[in-house]
């Protein structure tokens, strides 16, 4: 299909495309669902809005925060969201995307405390209250690339992602090797609890290393085949990261229902239909993270930033056109959170990807939590155009229409290059420089890298 631009001047055009694509998004008539507390775990946000992880690609060496991560941060927690999910943080060295990959260690550890403070700090004197900080821990896997050259590590060969990323079966991790990483995952949640953080999310979702192991179908030993084995190891990581859980810490997980690519490659598909979503197996896992985990939060999320970026990150420009709609892939995320959020009743559930609806993304996020789709949005691309888009929510009512995201893709163009990551078009001072670098380089890179 012809790759689809973003037209849409008035609300009811945007309905009038849903309408003609024989799709359904949820469009509150104002903001107010989002402005409203909400609670979990015996803690209260002031708001149902927070921020989704987005890697900055601007770490020190030793996976400390720089200044330009702290400046990220600190505008987000002055924009007023109520919650920060932060960018993937490694919690071993040969899972790191990179070496500007944030990774905590009990090294840089004092370095953390500071950078969780001021972050609080700017929150409260900004606006009252300081934002819920969750620290994402996570191995890249197929996407390691600790010196910033492909280093996979993989659970078994997948041909749709080998497509972008070659691996070959001295990739694949053993048993013994992963068993070694439900103790990591330990390791970190004490960690990031001691850093200052309110909470830990043990990572599966986007292609990397836990996520992958969710749809090792084809897999043999402890950690495929079966969904008891497929599960294993993200159910051991939470394990091994709950006796850090307390009154004032929390455990939670980042979740992706849907990997976009054909059964048996991916989690959340549908064996009988080639790669239409099927939420059979996301519900269960859910449900027993709520029963067996006491699981009280949750992001649910879909794809593969580096496969299919469509159904992770709709967009509206670059060479890569996807044979959907991207409205299409707005409908299949929140309609495929909501299907799993009203199976499994009792966690907060945040949604994710609203930032291609633009200046209607305010409207479509209070509409989904309005119609119990879920509890509250994350916002990863906007927010980095637009980090006060909260205040202005809250504030005005709706987002401001001149700054909200263009999903040019520019930004992940630089989180994929290793470079310092931000909005080329509303931070051109910083990040336009580097996407100058970016530019002057691509000619150089491999035609398979992706990240």
């Amino acid at each position: 299909m012809a790759h689809e631009k973003f037209r849409y001047r008035t609300l009811e055009e945007l309905t009038a495309e849903t309408e003609r694509l024989g799709i359904s998004l949820p469009l509150a008539e104002d903001t107010k669902a989002l402005a409203a507390p909400v609670s979990f775990a015996g803690r209260t946000l002031q708001s149902r809005m927070g921020i989704a992880p987005m890697e900055g690609a601007d770490s020190l060496p030793d996976g400390s925060p720089s200044e330009l991560t702290l400046r990220r941060y600190v505008r987000e927690a002055e924009g007023g969201s109520a919650l920060i999910w932060f960018e993937a943080i490694s919690i071993v060295e040969e899972g790191r995307s990179g070496m500007t990959q944030l990774m905590l260690t009990e090294r840089n550890l004092d370095a953390y405390k500071r950078f969780t403070e001021q972050i609080r700090e700017a929150g409260r004197k900004a606006n009252g209250y300081a934002p819920f900080l969750i620290m994402q821990a996570n191995h890249s896997g197929r996407y390691s690339n600790p010196q910033n050259r492909p280093a996979p590590i993989i659970a078994y060969r997948h041909p749709e992602y080998e497509k972008f990323r070659a691996a070959d079966d001295s990739c694949i991790a053993s048993d013994d090797y992963l068993k070694k990483l439900e103790e990591q995952f330990g390791k970190a949640a004490l960690l990031a609890k001691e850093a200052g953080f309110d909470a830990v999310d043990i990572k599966a979702c986007h292609g990397y290393l836990l996520a992958v192991l969710l749809s090792a179908y084809t897999r043999p030993g402890l950690y495929g085949g079966s969904f008891e084995n497929r599960t294993r190891l993200l159910k051991n990581a939470i394990a091994a990261a709950k006796p850090a859980e307390d009154d004032a810490f929390l455990v939670t997980a980042r979740i992706g229902i849907y990997d976009g690519v054909p059964y048996p490659y991916g989690f959340g598909v549908s064996p009988e239909s080639g790669a239409d979503f099927d939420a059979a197996e996301p519900v269960r896992l859910v449900r027993e993270l709520r029963d067996e985990s006491d699981f009280s939060l949750l992001d649910l999320t879909m794809g593969n930033p580096y496969v299919t970026t469509h159904v992770t990150r709709p967009f509206d420009s670059g060479k890569y056109v996807p044979d959907e709609h991207p409205l299409t892939g707005i409908a299949r995320m929140i309609g495929g959170i909501g299907a799993v959020k009203q199976a499994v009743p009792g966690p907060v559930i945040y949604a994710s990807a609203p930032s291609y609806l633009r200046q209607y993304a305010d409207l479509y996020s209070a509409g989904a939590v309005e119609q119990g789709l879920c509890d509250g949005m994350l916002f990863g691309r906007m927010a980095f155009a637009d980090p006060d888009y909260a205040n202005e929510i809250v504030r005005d009512g709706r987002v401001n229409p001149g700054r909200v995201c263009l999903t040019c893709g520019k930004c992940g163009d630089l989180i994929r290059s290793h470079k310092p990551t931000g909005c080329v078009v509303r931070s051109p001072e910083i990040y336009l420089p580097y996407y100058r670098e970016f530019l002057k380089e691509k000619e150089a890179l491999p035609a398979n890298f992706r990240g």
